[in-house]
């Protein structure tokens, strides 16, 4: 998950990434949130709930690629990278894309 600013905020370097170990209270959080940005209900809102009442809510800083998985092209990319990085798929899919490119220059 990426954090998507408001309008005038963007772009930004802050975000939720990847996979969380989260308190029950967070759930009886998201039950009692107001919907935030984009009219949605917030796991980040919800998570600062914990923070407002005194409990720990813990970080890591994350080291890599970073994909936007909230607009097409990120999802995308993200797709891409994983398929690379994967032994069973990368010589197969590195072929595809190799090929499908060679097509989309040729009709330029």
């Amino acid at each position: 998950m990426v954090e998507k600013p408001t309008a005038g905020t963007a772009p930004s370097n802050l975000a939720v990434i990847g996979r969380y170990i989260l308190s029950p209270k967070i759930m009886q959080n998201l039950n009692r949130i107001e919907k935030g940005a984009g009219g949605e209900i917030q796991l980040t809102d919800a998570i600062a709930k914990e923070m407002e009442d005194g409990r720990d809510v813990f970080g890591y800083r994350f080291e890599g690629k970073r994909y936007d998985c909230g607009s097409k092209a990120g999802y995308l990319q993200a797709m891409v990278a994983f398929a690379l990085e994967r032994e069973d798929l990368r010589d197969e899919f590195g072929t595809y894309l190799t090929e499908i490119m060679a097509l989309r220059n040729a009709a330029q």
